[in-house]
């Protein structure tokens, strides 16, 4: 049995929390610490205490966000078979998650971020969306596991920026126009499923 977590872990996972949202909101360069530790209810100097500095508060949520997707992946294709892609497409680019910029995906928010960040960032993410890719290969079916990579890339691709688009148009006629044809070119891309 393990053990309830403790106060500092509590806490820690508040700033955690805060700093993810106020990443994916604002960006690297838009939030400083004061406003992630406001948000956590916490002093600057706690914040410093338990993550050390904002670029190591941003690996953090960087890995936290992508491990989302590294869970969700899985479930979308145990729960909705060969549906998968189509119901994953539909998640990603449907109205709640192109309007909430805070709880939206990492990979969308956070990849501008990252190409303007240093090579230990970039490693961090590398490793996770390689993870990713394999993990949408593995819901793919047909064709060797090279091409099926190389499809799952792309779903990737058309999915993030297709949600970038979308979220970017001011009108909201237009923004789910655009997301109707993201969804239908991520399911072309992706192709036959498992």
């Amino acid at each position: 049995m393990s053990q309830p977590p403790t106060k500092g872990e509590l806490t820690r996972e508040r700033m955690l929390d805060a700093a993810s949202r106020n990443f994916r909101s604002h960006g690297y360069a838009g939030v400083g610490v004061d406003a992630i530790a406001k948000a956590a209810g916490v002093t600057s100097g706690a914040f410093y205490a338990h993550l050390g500095s904002k670029d190591s508060a941003f690996r953090a949520a960087l890995e936290r966000g992508l491990d989302e997707v590294i869970e969700a992946v899985p479930g979308f294709q145990s729960e909705h078979g060969s549906g998968w892609v189509q119901a994953f497409a539909d998640y990603y680019l449907g109205k709640a998650h192109r309007d909430d910029l805070a709880c939206g995906c990492a990979m969308t928010t956070l990849s501008p971020e990252v190409a303007r960040a240093d090579l230990e960032v970039k490693a961090i993410y590398e490793a996770k969306m390689k993870r990713i890719a394999g993990l949408i290969a593995e819901g793919l079916a047909g064709g060797e596991r090279e091409e099926r990579l190389s499809r799952a890339w792309a779903m990737l691709g058309v999915l993030t920026g297709g949600l970038t688009i979308a979220r970017s148009m001011k009108g909201k006629k237009l923004s789910e126009e655009i997301a109707a044809s993201i969804r239908q070119a991520a399911v072309t891309t992706a192709g036959a499923t498992r």
